[in-house]
């Protein structure tokens, strides 16, 4: 179940949780650091900064030149011997010597290792956050022990398209997601969700909403379906759900709504 910290940064716009952030080098991609950082910022502060690798193997290359940039400290680790990685054992010794200083409201540990399971659950024991990030070759058994799993691939720079595919001023510009094949929405498990998460009414509210569809599956991601909120997810699915902004009282926005549309 996600810890209520996490809950109330779902549900608000403010970073709320003090941050350590892992890399493991030898399973994380450079290309994705700054929309990693960014989605990071979402959540709390970065208030540590780490990446653990041997950045004597031209596999580390990219990695080194952005280190500085994004003031991420290097944490070199020699193989010990071949078909043994020697990284993981201190990326997982330095996670427990932060997690005893009490100084973390959570942990990021950005991987597509298996391996870091029994670390994500035993951070999850101390009452920590933690938030997982990876590839979607990452084994379940890691995403479950998170309490957020994101996809870098979600992650990763929009390209940019070649000057003979550039879009004709005449023509209005398409949405990247209209390119893309994206998968569609799992209609049952938000039907589901919303059953547990709506009032006597049939009504929820779309941040309770949002926080159970984590509970039950922490690698959600609305950006896997091609859209950057859930709530413009929701929207999108007029067969399935009918939407309702609502004034608060004492305050100057609207919180949105969700009910079931009558089949």
């Amino acid at each position: 179940m996600a810890t209520p910290r996490l809950v109330a940064k779902i549900e608000s716009e403010e970073p709320s949780l003090r941050l350590a952030v892992l890399i493991d080098a030898d399973n994380a991609q450079a290309a994705v650091i700054e929309g990693l950082l960014a989605e990071i910022a979402r959540f709390g502060e970065a208030t540590v900064k780490r990446i653990y690798g041997d950045f004597t193997s031209p596999t580390s290359a990219s990695w080194k030149k952005v280190l500085q940039r994004h003031a991420i400290k290097p944490v070199q680790q020699f193989a010990y011997t071949t078909g043994k990685n020697a990284t993981d054992s201190t990326m997982i010794i330095d996670a427990m010597d932060l997690l005893y200083t009490r100084k973390f409201d959570g942990f990021c540990l950005i991987t597509s290792d298996s391996d870091f399971t029994g670390l994500a659950m035993r951070l999850r024991e101390e009452g920590l956050t933690v938030l997982g990030f990876g590839e979607q070759k990452t084994p379940d058994a890691f995403r479950s022990a998170c309490h957020k799993f994101i996809f870098t691939e979600v992650l990763r720079p929009a390209p940019v398209p070649a000057p003979e595919q550039a879009v004709s001023s005449q023509e209005p510009a398409k949405p990247l997601e209209a390119t893309q094949s994206k998968p569609k929405p799992p209609k049952k498990f938000f039907l589901n969700a919303l059953e547990q998460s709506s009032n006597d009414s049939g009504w929820a509210h779309l941040g309770t909403f949002g926080s159970y569809l984590t509970k039950i599956q922490p690698d959600f991601d609305s950006r896997l379906y091609g859209f950057k909120k859930l709530s413009d997810l929701i929207k999108s699915m007029t067969d399935t759900f009918i939407t309702e902004e609502r004034e608060q009282p004492g305050q100057n926005q609207k919180l949105l709504y969700i009910k079931a549309r009558a089949s």
